[in-house]
């Protein structure tokens, strides 16, 4: 099996990529592997399908940086039978592997060499593709606030995302936009906010969509009507615990259903975020592709302890 691991150099901390490196010396000789640093946006989808072209035995992508370098990976492993993804998540987002024990679980390379291979399901959206989350109305805004402002002293890092729910509060509570999940119109004229989910996690601690399951063929999906700003701050606390699908007093406000296809029709302008990247456009079709891509889980410690 062939190793590629896939820095991307602007994604979170110089610090953890120079470890990556130090500890892949150590398997110079005994491990088949390449080191590749991406060099701007997109560049990784690129190589990763012009290296499956090329090479057509098994390799392992190694997405090391956030979200974004993982939905840029896969985006370039689609219908190449011979690509596994792997994650080293040193991002400043990463909340994709959060569904597998986060990333700590990840940064123990030996493990996630050692790693079992399962499949998950990747969804489609137009021409595009995400592993994760699939968000838009104010979500999207916060997504686009936080990427902006990510490198900024006091309002970035960390915090970044919380700067950009403080403008999202401001400016983007109703959003115009038409939903419709397998043909039942969930939305007719503005939301809040709705996630459509493979994933479970967004925005580093938000459990949107504690009932999805990645390999099982269906979009969760959630809308949020709009709502009050006391109702909106009451509704924060228990959306980042995972406990606004089954609370009795939010169903006036929340849709939630599982699905096979959404499709959004929205004003020019709209925006979209697929995995924490930014997309702007009118009309979206989102379609689930059930177990479309081959993923390591890295294997456990407990595992390891039975094999010695």
């Amino acid at each position: 099996m062939k190793h590629v691991f896939i820095i991307n150099p602007s994604s979170g901390k110089k610090e953890q990529k120079e470890d990556l490196l130090e500890e892949l010396k150590s398997h110079e000789g005994k491990l088949d592997f390449e080191v590749y640093t991406t060099k701007g946006v997109k560049d990784a989808t690129r190589y990763v399908d012009e290296y499956c072209n090329n090479y057509k035995d098994d390799v392992t992508f190694y997405a090391c940086g956030g979200d974004g370098t993982i939905n840029e990976i896969v985006s370039g492993m689609i219908g190449h039978d011979n690509a596994v993804l792997a994650c080293y998540p040193c991002g400043s987002g990463n909340d994709f592997v959060k569904v597998y024990g986060g990333k700590e679980k990840f940064l123990k390379l030996d493990n996630l060499l050692n790693g079992k291979e399962t499949k998950i399901d990747v969804m489609k959206v137009n021409d595009m593709y995400a592993v994760n989350v699939t968000n838009f109305g104010f979500d999207a805004t916060v997504c686009d606030v936080a990427n902006k402002v990510r490198r900024k002293k006091i309002i970035g890092g960390k915090r970044s995302y919380t700067t950009g729910i403080i403008v999202a509060i401001l400016k983007a509570r109703r959003n115009k936009c038409k939903v419709v999940a397998d043909d039942v119109v969930l939305s007719e004229n503005k939301i809040l906010l709705s996630t459509v989910a493979n994933g479970k996690y967004v925005g580093g601690a938000y459990y949107c969509a504690p009932k999805s399951i990645n390999d099982d063929g269906l979009l969760e999906v959630c809308v949020v009507k709009p709502i009050s700003l006391f109702k909106f701050i009451s509704i924060i606390g228990p959306y980042k615990k995972g406990q606004h699908l089954d609370n009795p007093k939010y169903q006036k406000f929340i849709k939630y259903c599982q699905a096979k296809k959404v499709v959004i029709d929205a004003p020019e302008g709209f925006k979209i975020c697929l995995d924490g990247e930014i997309y702007t456009g009118t009309h979206f079709e989102i379609e689930n592709m059930k177990q479309a891509i081959r993923f390591v889980v890295p294997r456990e410690e407990n595992e390891k302890d039975k094999t010695n």
